[in-house]
């Protein structure tokens, strides 16, 4: 066998075996965040960096998790048929309330400090918000899903220790209480948001 082909065959075995490697969870948030910043500092519509930005989520964060913790013990009581509903009216939901607020900052620029290993299915990234003289430095936690580790994926921010998730949920419980536990107005409230 020639010097060219064990050369080949070595580098397409690096490749696969490159490609075997588990992500780490802060590398992964500091590429995700590199990532959206560098849409942030694109001269576009901000309509365009509002689609570039639903893209990324899409692939980074774990909207169905997101959306069933969100909903709560509420979850036990739906049939397959309005889960369905459910997670397709909450991607939307989140996806217009992700991208829009994102895309009011300009270049926020985080910086990934260090990571705490909960389990294997969770890890902590602790990240920083850079301060300017527009805002003040904002302390950043990601919760990160990990169960696949070639593909990790955010569960939830916990800004300044308030879990966005958690608030979430608290907010949608709130809603089904006032209306005696019907899921249509959960449903109702989530297209409305969408659709303004």
């Amino acid at each position: 066998m020639s010097i060219k082909k064990i050369f080949f065959i070595f580098f397409l075995s690096f490749l696969a075996f490159n490609n075997s490697y588990s992500i780490e969870p802060d590398v992964f948030v500091q590429s995700t965040v590199n990532r959206a910043s560098a849409i942030l500092s694109k001269n576009i519509s901000k309509e365009e960096k509002i689609n570039e930005l639903k893209l990324i989520a899409k692939e980074t964060v774990d909207i169905k998790g997101v959306g069933f913790y969100s909903l709560g013990a509420a979850r036990k009581n739906l049939n397959e048929e309005q889960k369905k509903k459910y997670i397709e009216l909450f991607e939307n939901y989140f996806l217009k309330s992700f991208s829009s607020r994102l895309s009011e900052y300009t270049n926020p620029e985080i910086d990934v400090k260090n990571k705490e290993v909960l389990n294997k299915n969770y890890t902590i990234v602790n990240s920083i918000l850079i301060g300017t003289s527009e805002r003040p430095e904002v302390k950043i936690d990601w919760r990160i899903y990990t169960k696949n580790p070639n593909n990790p994926l955010i569960r939830d921010l916990i800004i300044e220790g308030l879990s966005l998730a958690r608030t979430q949920k608290e907010e949608f419980t709130s809603i089904l209480n006032t209306n005696d536990g019907d899921i249509n107005s959960l449903f109702k409230v989530l297209d409305e948001f969408s659709k303004n």
